[in-house]
């Protein structure tokens, strides 16, 4: 292998690389999918309606009248889809269109193209409305963030509670009850607590 056709199949491989994650970030901006069964929804529809199917020597030709009405159906589904991918923000709109469509196309266009065109627009339907545009990383975390920082200036902000248990750290309160220190001359001396008591109750019973 020479250098210029690696060279070339580096290049493409590159390009193919490049193309890929362009397409895979274009696909997460929008309902991708919904838009895709939408599509595919209205295919059928609006196809076989007009559609020959052949059996051996037998030709079967499921036209009806109401051909016009199928086509009309289709078209219109494909519309929706391309829509979905192009407009994101009338998602809910193009949602609920297609689910409409898709039940009326049971009666009007062959049970909804063999209920093949109904499955897909219904599903492509309800995946329209329920999707939701995503966030990027980098802005949920710094989201997150800051609602932590917010609740630590919260916390450092709040006045010392009266009900909080006392800590060793704190100052002594100056309100709380203080009990004197006994005195050097405080002795018990039983024979001076005995003779005080004779001695009031002599001058009592004298009284």
């Amino acid at each position: 292998m020479s250098a210029e056709t690696s060279a070339a199949q580096g290049r493409d491989e590159h390009f193919l690389r490049v193309f890929r994650r362009s397409f895979r970030t274009w696909r997460g901006q929008r309902p991708f999918w919904a838009g895709l069964f939408t599509m595919l929804g209205g295919l059928p529809i609006a196809y076989l309606p007009y559609a020959d199917l052949r059996l051996g020597n037998i030709t079967l030709a499921m036209a009806t009248t109401a051909g016009a009405g199928s086509l009309i159906i289709g078209v219109l589904l494909v519309t929706l889809g391309l829509t979905m991918w192009f407009q994101a923000p009338v998602r809910v709109f193009s949602g609920i269109a297609a689910i409409v469509l898709a039940l009326i196309s049971i009666p009007v266009a062959n049970i909804g193209g063999f209920l093949i065109g109904f499955l897909c627009a219904l599903l492509g339907g309800a995946l329209a409305i329920s999707w939701a545009p995503g966030k990027a990383a980098s802005e949920t975390a710094g989201k997150a963030a800051a609602v932590e920082q917010t609740a630590a200036t919260d916390r450092m902000d709040e006045p010392h509670r009266m009900d909080e248990p006392h800590r060793m750290d704190e100052p002594h309160r100056t309100d709380e009850p203080t009990v004197p220190a006994p005195r050097a001359d405080d002795v018990y001396d039983p024979n001076l607590t005995e003779t005080t008591a004779h001695a009031d109750g002599g001058r009592n019973s004298a009284g």
